[in-house]
């Protein structure tokens, strides 16, 4: 790549009387590329050519070389940076920077399409180690920064921030994108520390963001300034009088009202039982006092971000929901399906054991599942009697509908597609709208056809009245003998409905 700046190697080559490129990687060396990226800069400044700067840190690498050797770890970062040349152009610029940094030139590119190539770059090294070794990624552009100090620093922070994220993760700085810092929304702080003098210190730590800091004293001034106003971030001290930063903590991350209010841990105590006892009441991070200025601007300003996307992604869910119960409503007969189905798919998973993504899936898949049947006309929904073969063929495509429809949402509902596409499929391949069989059907679809033939069964439709309990049952129950549902969850939801029956019989009772 260097070829590409022949005069300028040579006159490197003479001052320097080294090599431009690194012995080991051979990409180029660290003094040549800032050489390389001043003459980049001159270019921006005087032709407005823009350019992104790249940063890439291999995550904890010095580790991976104390467990595998010098050796070992000289050939991954050799690879790494084969890894790099693969995923860049000819015309951008790769160094290895320092140690195991590598940092790239991406020439004439602007940062939204430096962000597809830093993915694919931090997708395409964790592939090649199998997720052994991945990489965190900072990037900035040449319009961040006026000089080639200014624009490394910038890249640097961008790479903090990632690095603060936790492995695998990128980071973009863009005044375009604007940050959190720039952005004409102001956030809300709540600092929490009983001693003045820290309050202050950590408000004027802030001062640089573009926040409004409230400060409380104990623990129950602490939920009290939740309760009546909208806070972005708490900075919660570990010790406090009457209630402590754990239990605060903890009681902000069970009400649902708050669970998503980022918490950052600050406490004088640097050792491993303290991070525990913060992770497990919730804490979204963890800060020794005294806190650095950099790293506590870096850590806030990325679980902010982190809020608003986390608040977006709500705001959408909302959507999909409101549009669940528009199609509800299309029917008169299913008032409240998708509620009771939601309900009963969850606790069916509890009592399955099922993992937590899987009880998730459970719920906003239940909500959702019969989205699809915005394409059914009303007729046909509430058609008195049985349906014909075309209107049958019409109601069979509402699981695939609903799908098209929630999948450009596949980030946020993960696990739900499979419930919206799969939960009128049954085990013996005689199901739709694919036809699959067994293992084939995701474990949430299967609970989702349990739950929803029984809810179905026991409401009145417009082609029959309700059902009795047991008789519904019974009749899943022969479904799964005949090969139709699953066994173990047929066998689950019996256990549960009669535990659930047994429980209302005996409050009734005490209640007689």
């Amino acid at each position: 790549m260097h070829l590409l700046y022949p005069d300028l190697q040579a006159d490197y080559d003479r001052e320097i009387q080294a090599p431009c490129t690194d012995s080991l990687t051979g990409l180029l060396n660290h003094g040549f590329f800032l050489e390389l990226l001043e003459r980049e800069l001159k270019r921006f400044r005087g032709k407005g050519i823009p350019f992104s700067l790249v940063m890439v840190d291999i995550d904890e690498f010095g580790r991976y070389n104390r467990q595998r050797g010098t050796v070992t770890g000289d050939r991954a970062l050799k690879e790494v940076a084969e890894v790099i040349l693969e995923s860049i152009r000819d015309t951008d610029l790769a160094t290895r920077y320092l140690g195991d940094v590598f940092v790239i030139l991406l020439s004439n590119t602007n940062t939204q399409q430096a962000e597809v190539v830093a993915e694919r770059l931090k997708a395409a090294i964790a592939e090649r180690f199998r997720r052994e070794l991945t990489v965190c990624i900072g990037c900035a552009s040449s319009k961040d920064a006026q000089d080639r100090e200014g624009l490394m620093r910038k890249t640097k922070e961008a790479l903090l921030v990632a690095k603060t994220r936790g492995r695998d993760s990128l980071y973009i700085t863009d005044a375009e994108r604007r940050p959190v810092d720039e952005a004409c929304e102001r956030v809300r702080v709540l600092v929490v520390e009983d001693h003045p003098r820290g309050a202050k210190l950590l408000e004027a730590m802030l001062s640089p963001l573009n926040c409004d800091v409230i400060k409380a004293a104990d623990g129950e001034a602490v939920l009290r300034a939740v309760a009546r106003s909208d806070v972005d971030l708490v900075l919660l001290d570990l010790m406090m009088p009457h209630i402590d930063g754990l239990e605060v903590c903890r009681r902000l991350k069970e009400d649902d009202t708050t669970r998503k209010i980022p918490v950052i841990m600050i406490t004088a105590f640097d050792d491993i039982e303290s991070k525990v006892r913060a992770i497990d009441a919730g804490a979204d991070d963890f800060i020794t006092k005294p806190p650095n200025k950099a790293e506590l601007t870096a850590r806030v300003k990325s679980l902010i971000r982190t809020k608003r996307l986390n608040d977006s992604l709500v705001s959408t869910e909302s959507v999909l929901f409101s549009l669940a119960n528009a199609v509800e409503a299309k029917d008169r007969y299913t008032d409240g399906h998708v509620k009771r189905v939601s309900r009963l798919a969850v606790d069916l998973g509890r009592i399955m054991d099922l993992p937590a993504r899987d009880i998730e899936a459970l719920r906003v898949g239940g909500i959702l599942h019969d989205i699809g049947k915005i394409g059914v006309p009303d007729s046909v929904l509430n058609k008195p009697g049985p349906l014909d073969p075309y209107e049958w063929d019409m109601l069979k495509t509402h699981p695939d509908v609903g799908y098209r429809v929630a999948e450009p949402l596949k980030t946020i509902l993960k696990g739900a597609l499979d419930v919206i596409r799969y939960h009128h499929e049954k085990l013996d391949g005689s199901g739709y709208p694919n036809g699959i069989k067994g293992e084939e059907i995701p474990i949430v679809a299967r609970v989702m056809a349990v739950v929803d033939i029984y809810d179905a069964l026991t409401t009145d439709r417009a082609y029959r009245e309700a059902i009795e309990r047991e008789k519904a049952l019974s009749m899943i129950v022969q479904d799964a003998d005949g090969g139709g549902l699953d066994k173990t969850i047929v066998s689950n939801l019996v256990t549960l409905v009669s535990g659930t029956k047994d429980e209302s019989e005996r409050e009734a009772g005490r209640t007689a």
